[in-house]
């Protein structure tokens, strides 16, 4: 895609291979290899590729997707994947359609990938003007919990970059208030990102039945984790969705859980 004669090639673009990169995982004490940025659906045979290494080396694989997916490349996929985290911009098709994409498609993926038993979570960039109305917000909680309530889904902060100089910054009320929002349409897991340590418990895991503090977080970092090794409360014993070590002792807290740096 860039000039293959260009500075920029010639010095950080290198070939690499799916079993340099699942080495360089297993090096770095990773967990979980992810399909990401910008839109892993266009590049999915590869994924792919590199998928089937990971697993052999006993990592999980999850997409990180727009969801404009179709149910051919959800099949082909499902093999290696145990989570997809979707992006869901807007419930308004003629929005989605400026950014060019179908609200329809990314629904049918959100329902589709539910059924086919992958762990999905939705996350929503909440931008003023755009998606921020208590309408939508309302028809997306409920779409979301029409699906699953144990779906997580996340509402997130814009704030102004590059060529997205307008509108401003998404405000912490705007935020909290999309979280209550989801919490009200039946949600058992919301959040709230972007604004680390200024939206009350919507940064943590709390159990859906008893209320302790699961997860503890600010921003990226895992603060405390309390899950059983079974992924259950440890006071109430219910079964908390999503993808948890058998290893809670093994859990790095208190900013140590980014992995280590490898030699490329």
């Amino acid at each position: 895609m860039r000039d293959p004669a260009s500075e920029i090639s010639e010095n950080y673009i290198q070939r690499i291979s799916p079993e340099q990169l699942v080495a360089y995982a297993v090096q770095s004490g990773a967990g979980i290899v992810a399909s990401s940025y910008n839109e892993p659906l266009i590049t999915s045979e590869w994924a792919v590729s590199i998928f089937s290494v990971a697993q052999k080396a006993g990592l999980k694989c999850v997409y990180v997707s727009n969801g404009n997916a179709t149910p051919e490349v959800l099949r082909y996929l499902r093999p290696y994947l145990v989570g997809y985290k979707i992006d869901l911009k807007t419930m308004q098709d003629k929005q989605y359609r400026k950014l060019g994409g179908t609200l329809d498609n990314v629904l049918d993926t959100i329902r589709l990938a539910n059924e086919s038993g992958l762990f999905v979570e939705v996350v929503t960039l909440v931008v003023p003007g755009f998606n921020d109305s208590t309408e939508e917000l309302i028809d997306t909680g409920r779409f979301i919990a029409s699906v699953s309530r144990d779906i997580p889904w996340h509402v997130t902060a814009f704030h102004p970059d590059y060529k997205m100089a307008e509108p401003p910054p998404t405000s912490i009320d705007t935020l909290i208030r999309a979280a209550e929002i989801g919490q009200e349409a039946g949600l058992n897991f919301v959040y709230a990102g972007n604004i680390p340590g200024r939206t009350k418990e919507y940064e943590n895991t709390l159990c859906p039945n008893c209320g302790m503090h699961l997860i503890e977080r600010y921003s990226y970092v895992i603060q405390s984790y309390n899950l059983t090794e079974n992924g259950t409360c440890p006071r109430c014993e219910i079964v908390i969705p999503g993808i948890w070590t058998d290893k809670p002792e093994d859990v790095r807290t208190g900013g140590m859980g980014m992995p280590r740096p490898v030699r490329w």
